[in-house]
């Protein structure tokens, strides 16, 4: 008889393109070797050049579909991404509380394109519910100033950005530095509080990258459930989406998305 695979739940947003969102989380198991299931928080109609539309799925059915996979199936690790509401936010933590498995929060504020994804009023809801149920919370620059009022642009400012999030609760933070102005090369923070980890890759040229921050945040939940601990499931992930990255390709008119299979094309 096959031996189960790791099981990873991804409470997220469907992106229509297939860069990001559900899509993009659930590729990422496939390609870790994990077996990914999925609630859908909400519905976009989104391409290469923005969102043209969000429909917010009601609490009940994100109850209904994350009680019916956890219930039946199980999970080892959860991760969630787009919660565009405070009504969702709360219904989410309220079920990672119960669940008792690693969760990866990546507090989606907005797309790579600028438009926004979640609503200003659901702030204080991630700040004191859904951050303090993460085991690791996954922010990048733009998430880190929304939430904490810090705009990072220098590697000691990663630090402060670090501490605050990690104010609001969660275990680790894990602070994409991917933007920072001054930094030669891609870089992040991983910290507890106590310990840290900087994880740094050359910066490629390349400008498709949609989908970046929902394709790493997956790989450290994809190895959470594989039985990492955190500093390497985190450093797991960022090899891959470097590749991801470096792999990433033109699609429709305006930013492509990374590839999800590199490792396949390359093998």
């Amino acid at each position: 008889m096959t031996a189960l695979p790791p099981r990873c739940l991804t409470v997220a947003g469907s992106d229509s393109g297939g860069g990001a969102g559900i899509q993009a989380d659930l590729k990422t198991m496939l390609a870790l070797g994990v077996h990914g299931m999925s609630v859908v928080t909400a519905v976009t109609a989104q391409n290469s050049v923005g969102v043209h539309g969000v429909w917010e799925l009601p609490p009940e059915a994100v109850t209904a579909q994350y009680r019916a996979v956890v219930d039946d199936i199980g999970v080892q690790a959860v991760k969630t991404g787009m919660l565009a509401s405070a009504a969702l936010v709360e219904t989410v933590a309220g079920l990672l509380h119960e669940t008792g498995a690693p969760a990866v929060v990546d507090p989606v504020g907005v797309s790579k394109h600028g438009d926004p994804l979640l609503a200003q009023s659901a702030l204080d809801a991630v700040r004191t519910l859904l951050l303090p149920a993460a085991t690791v919370a996954t922010p990048n620059l733009d998430e880190v100033a929304q939430l904490t009022g810090i705009r990072a642009e220098t590697e000691d400012d990663l630090r402060r950005a670090a501490d605050a999030v990690l104010g609001f609760g969660p275990r680790w933070a894990l602070i994409k530095g991917g933007h920072l102005p001054a930094a030669a090369d891609a870089v992040d923070l991983l910290t507890d509080g106590t310990e840290e980890h900087w994880l740094r890759a050359p910066r490629g040229a390349n400008r498709h990258t949609h989908g970046t921050g929902c394709t790493l945040a997956s790989a450290v939940a994809a190895g959470l459930a594989a039985g990492l601990a955190v500093p390497a499931a985190v450093a797991a992930a960022k090899e891959y989406v470097t590749g991801a990255i470096r792999a990433g390709f033109a699609l429709g008119a305006g930013i492509g998305p990374v590839d999800h299979a590199w490792r396949l094309r390359t093998a």
